[in-house]
């Protein structure tokens, strides 16, 4: 029997400097970069992957909207980049407690251009366990108020980055039935 196919269009969005280039490289590549290169504009980026959708597998086509996390540019690209976007991965750094509060605009962002989509919250840079400022608690309760679910993640040893992709693929498939 041939597994259903789904093509899906996901958004990373957060801050500069929070990790959504180091997110999507470490899921496409595997691979994890030091150095910080400013995404300019958007960079797209494609893997597939198998989730369990009702009792079956499914191929899940996604294709990994990646956008620069300057505040100027949030108005500018916000209409061409999010649309037709069917899940959010909101992404803040640990390590910086205002990356956190910034998601409500970017979530809002969003929202206004999509509708109602999966959102995951991403709070990511948990290996920098000592400069860590932001709690499991900040977090939650802004996943709760948008009732999204979150995920503790590192681009860098690579902790929940595959789980972080393929629960958002679950929730748009679960939303797709």
């Amino acid at each position: 029997m041939d597994r259903q196919k789904m093509k899906v269009k996901i958004c990373l969005v957060g801050e500069g400097a929070v990790g959504k280039t180091c997110l999507i490289r470490r899921f496409v590549h595997d691979q994890f970069e030091d150095r910080y290169i400013s995404t300019l504009g958007a960079k797209v980026s494609k893997k597939e992957i198998v989730i369990q959708g009702n009792g079956a597998a499914v191929d899940v086509d996604m294709t990994i909207w990646d956008i620069m996390g300057e505040k100027g540019f949030r108005e500018l690209l916000k209409e061409a980049y999010f649309h037709g976007a069917q899940g959010v991965l909101a992404v803040c750094d640990v390590t910086r407690k205002e990356t956190l509060t910034d998601l409500e605009e970017w979530i809002a962002a969003v929202v206004k251009v999509t509708g109602n989509i999966p959102v995951e919250l991403l709070a990511n840079k948990v290996d920098l366990k000592d400069e860590r400022v932001v709690s499991d608690g900040d977090v939650k309760s802004l996943a709760d108020s948008h009732g999204a679910t979150f995920l503790l993640t590192s681009a860098k040893t690579g902790e929940n980055v595959e789980d972080a992709f393929a629960k958002l693929a679950e929730l748009i498939a679960s939303r797709a039935a």
